[in-house]
């Protein structure tokens, strides 16, 4: 398992602000950073290009814009994904367009997060967290932010409305039951009325 130290990020955005923002917040989290500025960079750098790339240097995660010249961040995703060698790497998805379609075609493709730009710095630090758990697909890591994000992102299902509730029984007044208890008993001034009309008579 990977150390703090030990996390090495390569990171690729055609924007050199982008960069310098994501390896400053790499950096904080004392990750080492590798930076390029294109997808055919990124693909050069792992030697899936045919090309021998940077031996020795392991990559624990690749962070990607999503709009990018020539080769563009979903493209990237599915030649990483498509590969034996790198597949298992998490790769997170950034763009400054929180657009849903774009979103769920990445998480579908097997990207582990999408986040919006400006990135911050606690988007950095949960990344680096659950990459030094273990491996996504061995903890299902990945698993939960896709569902997290996919929940955050879809409208809420619409609610069913609640089944009638069964007829209760008719309460039968104890009244009903003794003709004896219908009858109220007389008020004592209605009763001192009547006294005093029968003495007068």
């Amino acid at each position: 398992m990977a150390i703090a130290q030990d996390l090495h990020v390569l990171a690729v955005d055609d924007s050199l602000v982008d960069r310098k923002v994501i390896e400053k917040l790499l950096k904080i989290s004392s990750c080492k950073v590798t930076t390029v500025e294109s997808g055919t960079r990124a693909l050069q750098f792992l030697g899936l290009n045919g090309e021998g790339g940077s031996l020795g240097l392991k990559v624990n995660l690749i962070m990607t814009d999503y709009s990018m010249p020539g080769m563009n961040g979903y493209e990237l995703l599915k030649k990483i994904k498509h590969s034996s060698a790198f597949r298992e790497i998490p790769v997170v998805i950034m763009s400054s367009e929180n657009i849903l379609t774009r979103i769920n075609r990445c998480l579908k493709e097997g990207a582990e997060e999408f986040l919006v730009k400006p990135v911050k710095l606690s988007d950095v630090k949960r990344l680096k967290d659950f990459i030094k758990r273990g491996e996504p697909e061995e903890n299902g890591i990945g698993e939960v932010c896709k569902r997290k994000f996919e929940d955050d992102c879809l409208p809420p299902p619409k609610a069913t409305p609640p089944s009638p509730l069964p007829p209760s029984p008719l309460t039968v007044s104890p009244f009903a039951c003794d003709p004896t208890a219908s009858k109220l008993p007389s008020s004592p001034r209605h009763s001192s009325k009547r006294s005093k009309l029968q003495s007068s008579d």
